[in-house]
């Protein structure tokens, strides 16, 4: 299985490749963590902010191959712990389908990627930062993984 986190931006600080990769080359080959960037549109004083999104939206949908599993990254998803997040991984291993988790940009997520997903997941009720959202999700990602190995870093 291979996990796609697919997220708006571009360009991001040394300190998030840094956190990222640390826990993306920790994950086996059998359940690879692959980043997907898509390039934000161009926010200025009079942008259309509606047709950003929805133009985000719309090259997330294409980075996403034909069967894989998507799952959202939003504040209106459901909450999981850590051991939720296992026991979604293990769903996930044993449909043996890729995954595809999706973050959009600093307006949210299109609608029509919220309409195209199969599970909505919310990592809090605070607005996080989207940098630090890939390190959060890359380390729980890892957590969970680990939780389903029996690995210690989980404890």
């Amino acid at each position: 299985m291979q996990i796609n986190l697919i997220s708006v931006g571009t360009k991001m600080p040394s300190w998030v490749q840094q956190g990222y990769n640390e826990y993306a080359k920790r994950m086996p080959r059998e359940c690879e963590l692959v980043l997907r960037e898509i390039a934000p549109g161009k926010r200025g004083k009079n942008a259309d902010i509606a047709r950003i999104v929805q133009d985000e939206g719309q090259r997330m949908l294409a980075a996403i191959r034909p069967g894989m599993h998507i799952v959202t990254l939003d504040v209106k998803g459901k909450g999981w712990s850590t051991a939720d997040l296992s026991k979604a991984m293990k769903r996930w291993l044993e449909s043996g389908q890729h995954v595809a988790l999706l973050v959009g940009g600093p307006e949210g997520l299109a609608d029509s990627v919220r309409k195209s997903c199969h599970e909505s997941w919310s990592l809090s009720a605070m607005t996080l930062p989207h940098p630090l959202v890939r390190i959060v999700v890359a380390e729980q990602i890892y957590r969970a993984w680990s939780i389903l190995k029996n690995h210690p870093y989980h404890r």
